[in-house]
C-alpha cells in the first residue's frame, strides 16, 4: 500500500474542505486562518505527490508531516483550540522547509 500517496491525496482533501469552510461558514479571524492553512497544506499534498513521483520518499514526508502540522494548527486555532497550539505552525513550517532543501539536495545530481 502506498501510504504517502494516500496521506498526500487525504491531505489535499482536508485543505479543500478548510478552505470551503473559511470561505461559507467561518468568522473573518477564522477564515483568515483557514485560508493560510488550506493553501500551505494543499500546495504540499501536490509536492509531496510529485516527490512520490521522483521517489524522493523524505521530502514526500516532510511536506505531509509539515502540512498536517502547519494547517493543522491552524485548523485548530480557527475552531477555537488554546493559544499553546500556536508554537506548533513553526515547528510544521520548518518540516515543509526542510523538505524543500532535501528535495533540493537529493536533486542536484541530476
Amino acid at each position: 500500500m502506498n501510504w504517502l500517496g494516500i496521506l498526500a491525496a487525504l491531505a489535499g482533501a482536508m485543505a479543500v474542505a478548510a478552505g470551503a469552510f473559511g470561505a461559507h461558514g467561518a468568522s473573518e479571524r477564522a477564515a483568515e486562518l483557514l485560508k493560510v492553512g488550506a493553501h500551505y497544506q494543499l500546495v504540499h499534498a501536490i509536492a509531496a505527490l510529485v516527490a512520490l513521483r521522483l521517489e524522493a520518499w523524505g521530502p514526500g514526508w516532510l511536506f505531509v508531516a509539515g502540512g498536517a502540522l502547519f494547517g493543522g494548527s491552524l485548523y485548530a486555532l480557527a475552531l477555537g483550540a488554546p493559544r499553546w497550539v500556536g508554537p506548533v505552525t513553526p515547528i510544521g513550517g520548518a518540516l515543509l522547509i526542510a523538505g524543500w532543501l532535501w528535495l533540493a539536495w537529493g536533486l542536484r545530481a541530476g
